[in-house]
């Protein structure tokens, strides 16, 4: 097995609802994303992806939230933007687009440099 990490990040503003604390009021942070995509084979140059491929698959999967009040994006009016939520969003959208031999082996998210929610489909 093959594995290979990229990571970006973004910047946004969130509130947590049903939530008793701090976090209920709106505030932001500075999000950092590591994807990691597994595959048994490699291409005939050597690799499972080009990095700047999976670089840009993870671009484009958060590009809406930088900058952004999470909470009035579409995919957050019922479901509560957690990091564990935002790390699930990522890996369906990528996992869409890609090859069928290469999967996502898990997205992690933290939203401050000691916290971090991971999300790895089965």
């Amino acid at each position: 097995m093959f594995e290979l990490e990229v990571e970006d990040h973004f910047s946004a503003a969130h509130s947590l609802r049903d939530y008793k604390g701090k976090c209920e009021k709106l505030h932001g942070h500075n999000w950092l994303v590591r994807l990691t995509l597994g595959g048994d084979a490699l291409n005939g140059q050597g690799m499972l992806m080009d990095f700047h491929d999976a670089r840009a698959l993870l671009s484009r999967a958060i590009a809406e939230w930088d900058h952004a009040n999470l909470n009035e994006l579409e995919q957050f009016e019922v479901l509560n933007p957690t990091t564990e939520n935002i790390a699930g969003i990522v890996c369906e959208r990528i996992a869409a687009e890609l090859p069928p031999a290469i999967a996502v082996r898990a997205v992690t998210v933290w939203e401050t440099p000691g916290s971090c929610a991971r999300y790895s489909p089965s």
